[in-house]
């Protein structure tokens, strides 16, 4: 995630699935991947498809090769070329009787799809030595696209704004995704081939968001959730009204008082007697008395009139961020909730539910501990309107307590960023599918790792969902051996003095697991390049060429380890309990010690840390099979200081065995 970059919630396109209106039908014209550079994945058929006057014939040329089709009556067409080797520059050209679009400078070669949060979305110009990419000139072989973000309630044929394929030249280069580019540079040096490579990121999103709806709701109670978010797209007014219900039955269940301050959303309320705030920050910090040291519930209340003219044209309502978990409604109408103290509260409202003359805007605010309220700065609140105009909210709003509660989170709606159910997919790689790619690269699960009351399954339900996600893309691309590589997500947080329970261990141990269970995937190893301070580790290099030699031996079928060293099995010998290892490269080596470090022998769910001995491709844990002892696990912490690499200086995997 990104906490320093203003974060707008919900993003969620309510129009039809196609971007292609009636009104647009006639005009021929491509969909928005294939611009201007273009990569094209070799030795896969390859399709194209556009817009055209509904029934109109077609002709496609790409490199001399031609496929002709027609437009479907909604003014659809996709028309498949012959699979073609590595070459070009090409022209793509489309024809329907007179008209004409083409596309200049068409590469075909290797074309790689890079997807997850923010450390995927990273950009070159932030990593460590990111200069150095600017000494090495321009490279017309190499070239990337980057998806603009969009959540939306349906599958969508389109992206929701312009997008160019870039080739790779100083000046461009710091926009690609820092991760992907080293990848891609990697392989493209090795197999001298045009490469392309396309972003698909959004910064703190679960993998939730990034799952088909037909396969999602295969899993647990999602397919609640799936239907709501499509009833969002459909009915924006029934899915608040049916979300509201939700809400509510939350509240009453965790806090008596909710049933008598529901009334307090009225629009004729009586709020005289309420106190007077200007919000630009922690209630702790406003001065207001009572609010100096409050934890729990906190109502805002403000007033603002409209013209006949705003009214019909207001749709949205911006609040800036709040702390943490909000609830919020127009004139008694729900339009909006959310649960990040650094999310931008950007809410959609629904058409009639502004008024003119007196309108009231009442949120409900439970703090998360720390602070609470509407923190952002007062200029930040503004009604939005169809044309893009803003107008602005009152500084002063009413604000009164509620109840005191902590420890407790709103579960928010299925589709609030950045915890929604398929959106992500549906805005942003839904309009990809038709498209071939050589490979998958995945860098997620930072925002899975924690079990809250976005992500109830925590990291544990990450071994269904990961494994999902790859079955889903793979059907929807036509590509049921499509290779995908998991970066494994590296150290960060607190430091263990001693054995200790972690969701990002168990993330990670989630994502090996995938791997290990999939003859199409590789992982990367990254325990040695994170950073506990930082979410967002600078040191993309080693990432993107660790991804880059698991797509050497899966991809691209070298015969070389993919990866890091991993243990396979822990047994006793004697006291002793041995572990082997495949993939060491040559032998394990010790890194500022002769021994490694963080082992753990657990018996039961109790662990200690044990002493070990590098004997070339196995770890020997001398004494440690003591009674009662059942498991071993091995850097299992959130920030896991190692030692232990492979002889070709990869990291050792974490895991976590039995003991036979």
């Amino acid at each position: 995630m990104n906490k320093t970059t203003r974060m707008a919630v919900p993003l969620l396109a309510l129009a039809a699935a196609c971007a292609c209106g009636a009104g647009q039908a006639a005009e021929l014209g491509l969909a928005g991947i294939f611009s201007d550079h273009a990569v094209l994945q070799r030795d896969q058929p390859i399709a194209v498809w556009g817009k055209a006057a509904p029934g109109s014939k077609l002709t496609v040329t790409l490199g001399g090769r031609t496929a002709t089709g027609s437009a479907d009556a909604n003014g659809k067409w996709k028309i498949q070329l012959p699979a073609q080797g590595a070459g070009g520059p090409y022209t793509l050209t489309v024809t329907s009787g007179a008209d004409k679009v083409s596309r200049a400078d068409v590469l075909v070669g290797d074309v790689y799809l890079c997807s997850g949060q923010s450390n995927m979305e990273f950009a070159q110009r932030q990593s460590t030595n990111a200069i150095g990419a600017t000494y090495l000139g321009p490279n017309d072989r190499l070239r990337y696209l980057n998806v603009p973000r969009n959540s939306a309630a349906a599958p969508q044929d389109e992206f929701n704004g312009p997008v160019a394929w870039k080739s790779v030249t100083p000046d461009t280069v710091g926009d690609a995704s820092a991760v992907c580019y080293y990848m891609a540079r990697s392989l493209q040096a090795t197999y001298k081939i045009p490469v392309g490579f396309i972003q698909a990121s959004w910064g703190g999103t679960t993998i939730q968001g990034w799952i088909g709806a037909e396969s999602l709701r295969t899993v647990g109670d999602y397919a609640t959730g799936v239907d709501a978010v499509a009833l969002y797209g459909r009915d924006l007014g029934a899915a608040m009204r049916a979300q509201d219900a939700r809400t509510e039955a939350w509240w009453r269940a965790h806090d008596p008082a909710t049933a008598a301050q529901r009334a307090w959303i009225a629009p004729d309320l009586d709020d005289s007697g309420w106190s007077t705030v200007t919000p630009s920050g922690s209630w702790k910090d406003s001065g207001v008395a009572g609010f100096k040291d409050f934890d729990g519930v906190a109502w805002y209340r403000t007033t603002v009139t409209l013209t006949d003219a705003q009214a019909k044209a207001a749709n949205m309502l911006h609040l800036g961020p709040v702390d943490t978990w909000d609830t919020t409604w127009v004139n008694g109408v729900r339009v909006g909730g959310a649960g990040l103290g650094w999310l931008w509260r950007d809410y959609p409202v629904p058409a009639g539910v502004f008024k003119p003359g007196r309108n009231v805007i009442a949120v409900r605010v439970l703090s998360g501990g720390q602070g609470g309220g509407l923190t952002g700065a007062p200029a930040s609140r503004t009604i939005g309107t169809r044309d893009g105009q803003t107008i602005a909210l009152p500084a002063a709003w009413k604000v009164k307590r509620g109840s005191a509660l902590t420890g407790l989170g709103v579960p928010p709606a299925p589709w609030d960023m950045l915890t929604s159910y398929t959106t992500l997919y549906n805005g942003m790689i839904a309009p990809l599918v038709g498209y071939k790619f050589k490979l998958v690269a995945w860098y997620q699960g930072e925002a899975n790792a924690d079990q809250n009351a976005a992500n109830p399954g925590g990291p544990q339900e990450y071994r269904t969902l990961l494994p999902l996600l790859l079955r889903d893309w793979r059907q929807r691309f036509g590509q049921g051996a499509l290779p995908f590589f998991v970066v494994q997500l590296p150290g960060f947080g607190a430091t263990a003095t001693a054995p200790v329970q972690s969701n990002w261990a168990e993330l990670r141990a989630a994502q090996a697991d995938t791997v290990a269970h999939d003859a199409h995937a590789g992982l990367a190893v990254t325990l040695d390049v994170g950073d506990r301070f930082d979410i967002h580790p600078t040191e993309k290099t080693a990432v993107g060429e660790r991804l880059a030699r698991a797509a050497r031996a899966v991809a691209y079928g070298e015969k070389i380890a993919p990866g890091s060293p991993y243990a396979v099995s822990a047994r006793r010998v004697g006291n002793d309990i041995v572990i082997a290892y495949k993939d060491a490269g040559g032998g394990l080596a010790t890194y500022s010690s002769n021994r490694p470090i963080g082992f753990e022998a657990c018996a039961g769910k109790a662990c200690r840390f044990v002493d070990a001995r590098v004997k070339g491709d196995i770890v020997v844990l001398p004494g440690a099979g003591t009674p009662g002892v059942t498991r071993v696990r091995y850097a299992w912490a959130d920030a896991p200081i190692v030692n232990l690499f492979g002889g070709d200086g990869l990291p050792a995997a974490p895991f976590q065995l039995d003991v036979h």
